[in-house]
């Protein structure tokens, strides 16, 4: 599309999760940092909340990059999962089988052995749970109840619930208050600053092979796309490929404030900065004069 004429091997801002393109903001690597001590210290469960957008599923793909060979990891991105269901799809995850047919009971008996098994091995066992805000209260606790079993100095499994903010209003209610109190760990991920905002479109613009990335959007440009997408990484990256398009419909070398303007026009859900009032809109569809 647009990246032979801007000099890059690929495209910079596509929202799949691309543990490549991992940006260490300040929010995201205290969060990292957090994840993997908690990890370390044999943490039972560990929340990690964040509005829409905020990277939490890069964050878990990182994490998971991460990690030693020490570790048996497990992903589960589907949270509508019933609790037979969702203890044999760990099952699965960690090399057994569990299936339904045999009932809740027998189910987190052979998972126990099993943890026990890979305990004895001196291996590490990692859950980690995306939308953990959808996930129903009595899988919840079938989790819970599979987190019982430690040895003397830890827990043989460790849970990390990836959710929106939604998920700190659930776990104040009274029937999950034994779930809440397992909760070692938590860290609420914000948005990104002006300033991690230039350094995370630069990051990518760089990895994706530009020769220069500081410079391909201009300093007003960005500070437009600060205000546009409110530091929200999902948002800049929608806003920052319609942006490029623009400019590349216009044969421009970089990207200047109109061109993210018109994208934030085109964008459900993001904020026109208030100084560009209804009336500028008009102005955006006629290319600059040369």
């Amino acid at each position: 599309m647009y990246e032979q004429h801007f000099g890059l091997r690929e495209a910079p801002f596509l929202l799949t999760p691309d543990t490549a393109f991992f940006y260490a903001a300040r929010a995201h690597q205290e969060a990292l940092n957090v994840l993997l001590v908690a990890l370390a210290g044999g943490e039972g469960f560990i929340k990690i909340t964040g509005e829409v957008g905020t990277g939490k599923t890069l964050l878990c793909r990182k994490l998971l990059a991460s990690l030693g060979p020490e570790y048996v990891s497990a992903w589960l991105p589907n949270p509508l999962l019933e609790p037979d269901t969702l203890l044999s799809a760990l099952a699965e995850e960690l090399g057994t089988s569990a299936p339904r047919a045999l009932g809740q009971h027998l189910q987190l008996k052979l998972l126990n052995d099993r943890l026990i098994a890979l305990a004895s091995e001196g291996r590490r066992v990692v859950v980690c749970l995306d939308e953990a805000q959808a996930m129903p209260d009595h899988t919840l606790e079938a989790l819970r109840l599979l987190s019982n079993l430690e040895s003397e100095k830890r827990k043989l499994m460790t849970v990390v619930l990836f959710g929106q903010p939604e998920l700190d209003q659930r776990l104040t209610a009274h029937h999950l208050r034994q779930l809440r109190s397992r909760i070692g760990f938590s860290y609420r991920l914000a948005p990104l600053d002006t300033t991690q905002l230039c350094d995370y479109v630069a990051h990518r613009l760089a990895h994706a092979g530009s020769t220069r990335p500081a410079t391909l959007f201009g300093r007003r440009a960005l500070r437009c796309l600060h205000r546009g997408s409110r530091g929200v990484p999902r948002l800049i990256n929608v806003l920052a490929h319609k942006a490029l398009l623009a400019a590349f419909g216009e044969g421009a070398q970089a990207v200047d404030t109109r061109h993210v303007l018109r994208a934030v026009a085109d964008t459900e859900g993001a904020t026109m900065p208030a100084r560009f009032g209804l009336l500028r809109l008009s102005t955006l569809i006629a290319p600059s004069s040369p």
